[in-house]
């Protein structure tokens, strides 16, 4: 007897597809997941990331806006200043998870033709 893979799907794991699929998408990005990473280790005001990360204020502030909208960073006025943190707590726990499937898998997404990452002089560039 055939399984149709569809049916086996619950209406639960269906619709939690999407807004998963979302989550991943807003740490797609190396410099919204190098926030996250800086983040982890306290709060920060956006001068401390561009800082750190050496990119410009509208870079840095585009990127927390991203993972401020996913609810994944919080912010908190302080006279004419805004720290931002992580909001959830969980999201190191992702992120350890992700590095326990990168190292089982030997890194094979690096080299994956569709999403991995080629050499392009002394740079990584991002396949399209």
């Amino acid at each position: 007897m055939a399984i149709d893979s569809m049916k086996c799907m619950t209406a639960e794991i269906e619709a939690g597809i999407a807004p998963a699929a979302a989550l991943f998408h807003s740490l797609s990005d190396e410099t919204r997941l190098r926030i996250v990473q800086y983040l982890a280790a306290g709060e920060a005001r956006v001068v401390d990331l561009t800082e750190q990360l050496g990119l410009a204020q509208s870079t840095v502030s585009k990127h927390l806006a991203c993972l401020r909208d996913c609810g994944l960073v919080a912010s908190r006025a302080e006279g004419r200043q805004a720290f931002y943190s992580l909001s959830r707590p969980e999201l190191m726990d992702l992120l350890s998870a992700a590095e326990g499937v990168l190292a089982a898998t030997g890194h094979a997404v690096a080299v994956c033709p569709t999403h991995g990452i080629k050499a392009s002089g002394d740079a990584t560039v991002e396949v399209a």
